[in-house]
């Protein structure tokens, strides 16, 4: 393990957000006094909470600490009371600002199975079993980011535009990533366009396959049409290992396979840039409808935790010791209110008291 100081920011954020944050900084405390680890670890308001406080979803400060982390634990963002501000002040303006500002260009997405869970998945047992994949979404590029963009109300009629565009470099980078995750994995891509319409997928597929060819010929690759991958999620997610896709189709496809787990609030995901600078944040929302109650599942944020020592913070061992515990936890029957089927339930802060004791 590496004896560096790592920085670490936490930005929990709206809503739930602060429920699972608080619950997985006692982990990280507690790891890193048993562990003797040496972190530097800094807290500040994002989204909603720092408009209420600064009048800006993500201020200077917040993003030039982050700039100076080794990993950002970002939990949640959104509140109905501020649905109606200008773009730049809603809270979902500081994600997109930071993996803008931190090129923050691949975001892994898992979606995997605890056997134990499987009754909670929308899905047969029998077809969902085991179920491990990993999605590989490009993040800074393609729709969400392209120009010219915007809505036009002075024409008639009306119109609205938004620009999908990728280059060689960026296709090139988020594949090298699929690829390299897959030779640590079951050594199989597939990657999703829909290069029968869309000249920028075409475009995307014969990048994909060039740099295949080029650097990663021992690593399976197939191509699969987005509107077809999403149907075979549904019908048999087990034929896939790694999934790498654009922005938009990356964002619909990640989504479908998070809840065929049975619950939103056991995920994890990873956005990193080249650096392996990564930030960190559970793939459920901020669920303003149960804040506060002390009822949120904090496993996603937990994991996430774990994917920060992954990737960015050179402990894989730690990471390893963190899922088992997961892992241990959900085999003990440990269940929070949104996997409980019904059953007695553990609260937010409790799961981290659980998964503290197994660690110890």
């Amino acid at each position: 393990m590496s004896e560096m100081r790592h920085k670490i920011l936490a930005l929990p954020g709206d809503g739930i957000g602060q429920e699972v944050m608080d619950a997985t900084l006692e982990v990280l405390d507690f790891l890193s006094s048993k562990k003797s680890l040496d972190i530097d670890l800094t807290i500040m308001p994002v989204g909603g909470t720092s408009y209420d406080q600064h009048g800006v979803p993500l201020t200077n400060d917040a993003l030039n600490a982050a700039k100076q982390s080794d990993a950002i634990l970002f939990g949640a963002v959104g509140a109905p009371q501020y649905d109606n501000l200008a773009w730049d002040k809603r809270p979902e303006h500081a994600l997109l600002a930071l993996r803008k500002e931190l090129n923050l260009f691949a975001n892994l997405r898992p979606a995997f199975l605890f056997n134990e869970l499987a009754d909670a998945s929308s899905l047969k047992a029998d077809i969902i079993k085991d179920l491990d994949i990993l999605i590989v979404r490009e993040l800074t590029g393609g729709l969400y980011f392209g120009e010219p963009r915007g809505i036009y109300a002075d024409v008639s009629p009306k119109r609205a535009l938004n620009t999908m565009v990728y280059d060689e470099v960026e296709i090139d980078r988020i594949a090298r990533v699929a690829f390299e995750a897959a030779a640590r994995r079951k050594n199989k891509v597939c990657s999703v366009d829909k290069a029968n319409v869309l000249e920028v997928s075409k475009f995307w597929r014969e990048q994909v396959s060039a740099l295949h060819t080029k650097k990663f010929s021992d690593i399976g690759l197939s191509h699969m049409l987005a509107d077809n991958a999403a149907m075979q999620l549904v019908i048999d997610p087990n034929q896939f290992d790694v999934i790498l896709a654009s922005n938009l189709f990356g964002d619909i496809l990640s989504d479908i396979a998070a809840t065929l787990t049975g619950s939103i609030g056991m995920l994890p995901s990873a956005s990193l840039n080249e650096k392996n600078v990564g930030m960190y944040e559970p793939c459920h929302g901020s669920a303003p409808d149960i804040a506060g109650e002390s009822i949120a599942n904090p496993i996603a944020m937990i994991l996430s935790l774990s994917m920060a020592m992954r990737y960015s913070l050179n402990m894989v061992d730690l990471a390893d010791q963190l899922d088992g515990a997961v892992k241990t936890f959900i085999a003990n029957g440990g269940r929070t209110k949104d996997i409980a089927a019904g059953g007695a339930f553990l609260k937010t802060h409790e799961v981290a008291q659980e998964i503290i004791q197994i660690l110890s």
